[in-house]
């Protein structure tokens, strides 16, 4: 109901950023949580960017996720909460640990201080991580049925940190989550609009393509999600009756190998993505690299490896239509120039 009061952890983030955004509009107040106050006007450019200014329809609260401190108070009145903050980083942690503890329990500190307030309904942010790893290849679609294994050996620390971090918010609702609600939604590789420097993984790949930082693009495939609309079903998630206890995977469309995305950035972007390569790099190149580059050490399991994904359970109980895989990394390309993030970007500062 609008009016009401949400709470969004990570607000400095991409995803929680776009989540501000869509309740706002909706006349949501929004309550968010960062891990230091003085982020609270870096976050407030953003949203300038995405066109909103707030005023005290937003507030702040300083959490972390690693700490009990600052959780009763920062979902004190909330109706609903959108956990979206959790460890993303471009690099491969030291210790898998570094990833996992603070998604799993940061979820609990947040699950139990949402059950503990009164609180509705959470939403947490998981993956497709959290679906399509450490099983045997499969033809078909994966759904939300599907379930990553995270002793699988194609499992990496991230990949098994948004697994064990969704279990344990469901097993915490099935053994003591007393009235709280919980629903989920699950993305792939999300893109759109940038609202500043601070942007997921995924848009790096479209910087680097466009930037020419790349030799060529390594035989991966993976899904494509704008961000836009994964705030939309996070919204949908929150207030549905039929999101209930369930999960969503949130993708726009069939799986597009790094050579076709290079390729629709070539096409619709012209001269700004003519560094874009559209070779693709043989896989004993990209191993050869990964011996001396832990981060590319990462994607080596995925190599030559085809995924798809279904949005039919989002679209049929919840109605949601996702934008295009075209439209999502086009608008992430026209927000890399505007916003001077790419090599050539004409408002690039100096």
């Amino acid at each position: 109901m609008a009016g009401e009061l949400a709470l969004v952890t990570g607000g400095s983030g991409f995803i929680g950023a776009h989540c501000i955004l869509q309740l706002l509009a909706a006349g949501y107040r929004v309550r968010t949580t960062v891990r230091s106050l003085s982020r609270e006007s870096e976050v407030r450019g953003m949203l300038k960017i995405g066109g909103a200014e707030p005023g005290e329809a937003l507030s702040f609260a300083s959490a972390d996720l690693m700490s009990d401190a600052g959780w009763a108070e920062a979902v004190a009145g909330c109706a609903y909460v959108l956990h979206v903050a959790s460890p993303f980083p471009p690099a491969a942690p030291k210790h898998e640990d570094e990833l996992i503890v603070p998604a799993r329990e940061g979820a609990l500190r947040v699950l139990k201080a949402s059950r503990d307030a009164g609180v509705k309904r959470v939403v947490l942010t998981s993956s497709f991580a959290a679906i399509g790893y450490g099983q045997k290849p499969q033809t078909e679609p994966f759904t939300e049925a599907n379930w990553t294994n995270p002793e699988g050996e194609d499992v990496r620390a991230y990949t098994k940190s948004k697994t064990l971090a969704e279990r344990a918010a469901w097993d915490f609702i099935a053994r003591e989550g007393g009235a709280l609600e919980l629903s989920v939604v699950n993305p792939v590789g999300v893109f759109g609009p940038v609202l500043g420097p601070d942007y997921s993984t995924s848009i790096l790949l479209v910087q680097r393509l466009m930037d020419g930082a790349l030799p060529g693009c390594p035989n991966l495939s993976f899904g494509i999600v704008d961000v836009r609309d994964v705030a939309d079903l996070h919204l949908r998630a929150m207030t549905s009756p039929a999101a209930k206890g369930e999960r969503f995977l949130a993708v726009a469309g069939d799986f597009l190998t790094i050579q076709q995305i290079a390729r629709v950035l070539k096409a619709r972007m012209g001269r700004a993505a003519r560094r874009a390569p559209t070779a693709v790099l043989p896989n004993w190149m990209v191993r050869l690299a990964a011996a001396r580059d832990p981060a590319v050490a990462q994607i080596v399991p995925e190599l030559g490896k085809r995924k798809n994904g279904s949005n039919a359970k989002a679209r049929n109980v919840l109605g949601w239509a996702p934008r295009g895989n075209e439209e999502a990394l086009v608008a992430t390309a026209e927000s890399l120039i505007a916003l001077g993030l790419l090599r050539d970007s004409p408002n690039k500062a100096a």
